[in-house]
């Protein structure tokens, strides 16, 4: 069983948050939080606190012991594009897109060996 926490509508673009995801994948908990913690990535704060919501969770609802939780699963996927003009020369506009995330962190209880 695992336990997960949601962020949606993130105004961070899901490249970014990727990134910092592969870094704690498949780590302990504790040592994904000091990961996290170390790393000077803006969507780093995004996910402890997701990763701190998940594990709550895992304890307070699954009744999961807090020690033996690893991360199973930490993605982004794109959400919504907020789409915005930038004025040229000559009356041209051009696009920007700020771009969204979902991000979900889920962690599960490592098995007995």
């Amino acid at each position: 069983m695992e336990a997960k926490a949601t962020l949606k509508y993130a105004r961070i673009s899901p490249r970014k948050v990727a990134i910092v995801c592969d870094l704690i994948r498949g780590k302990s908990v504790g040592q994904a939080t000091a990961i996290l913690m170390a790393t000077p990535k803006a969507a780093s704060e995004l996910l402890l606190k997701l990763l701190k919501s998940a594990a709550a969770n895992a304890e307070n609802n699954h009744g999961m012991d807090p020690e033996k939780l690893y991360v199973s699963n930490a993605f982004g996927t794109p959400g919504p594009i907020i789409k915005r003009i930038r004025p040229r020369a000559q009356g041209r506009a051009f696009r920007i897109n700020k771009r969204t995330s979902h991000i979900t962190v889920a962690v599960a209880e490592k098995e007995a060996k």
